[in-house]
C-alpha cells in the first residue's frame, strides 16, 4: 500500500533541454568546458562537487566567471543554469495538485542550489506552491547524499518515517529506480515526454 510518493525533479516534474544549457553557457558567457561538466545523469567536475554539497554556490559561480568572457557577472552563470529547466509541463503539474490531496508528496533529487531557486519558480508560474505541495524537500547539495546509493534511499526513508514498502519513487532514471527497489522502496521509471499521469493512473 503506498502511503507517501516521492518524486524525482529534472526530467519528471520539470523537462530539462541539455543542448539549450550548453547553448547558454557558451553564448552568454563564452565558457566553452560545459560539456565537460554537464550530463543527462550526473553532473561532473565542479557542476558535481556543488550537487554533491561540496562545493558551494557562489564558489561555483566564481569557478565559472574565471574561465568566462571578461564582464560577465554571477546573474549570467545563474542565466545559463536556469536554460536547462524549461518548465513545468501540464500533464505533471496536474498530477502533483490532484496527488496531493490524498498523499503526502515529496522531493529527492541530485540537485544545486542555483537550478533549486529555479525550480522553484517554475512550480509557482505553474500554480504549484512547493512549500504546501510537498511535504519534503531532500536534494542532495544539502544531504550530501546522492542518489543511487542506498545510504541516500535510507536516510530519506527515516526522514519520511515510513516503511520502504509504503515509499513510491517516480524517477526517469533506471539507475535511480533500481536502487530505490533495492532499498524496498516501490518504484516507477518515468519515460520523459509521456503523461505522468498515466504512469500514476492506478493511484
Amino acid at each position: 500500500m503506498v502511503k507517501a510518493i516521492v518524486f524525482d525533479i529534472g526530467g519528471v516534474l520539470v523537462d530539462l533541454d541539455l543542448d539549450r544549457c550548453i547553448r547558454a553557457f557558451r553564448e552568454i558567457l563564452g565558457f566553452e568546458r560545459i560539456t565537460e561538466l554537464l550530463d543527462a545523469s550526473h553532473q561532473k567536475g565542479i557542476y558535481g562537487e556543488m550537487e554533491a554539497g561540496l562545493l558551494g554556490a557562489d564558489r561555483f559561480r566564481e569557478l565559472i566567471l574565471a574561465e568566462s568572457r571578461p564582464g560577465c557577472t554571477e546573474a549570467d552563470v545563474d542565466r545559463a543554469m536556469a536554460a536547462l529547466l524549461t518548465g513545468i509541463p501540464s500533464p505533471a503539474a496536474r498530477a502533483v495538485k490532484e496527488l496531493s490531496a490524498r498523499y503526502p508528496l515529496y522531493l529527492l533529487s541530485n540537485n544545486n542550489p542555483i537550478s533549486m531557486a529555479r525550480t522553484y519558480a517554475l512550480f509557482r508560474e505553474a500554480g504549484i506552491e512547493p512549500e504546501t505541495a510537498f511535504r519534503g524537500q531532500f536534494i542532495s547539495c544539502e544531504m550530501k547524499l546522492m542518489k543511487p546509493s542506498q545510504e541516500c534511499y535510507r536516510e530519506v526513508q527515516r526522514r519520511i518515517g515510513l516503511p520502504a514498502g509504503e515509499i513510491l519513487f517516480v524517477d526517469d532514471n533506471r539507475a535511480n529506480v533500481d536502487a530505490a527497489l533495492l532499498a524496498g522502496w516501490q518504484a516507477r521509471h518515468y519515460i520523459p515526454g509521456t503523461d505522468l499521469r498515466n504512469l500514476l493512473a492506478d493511484l
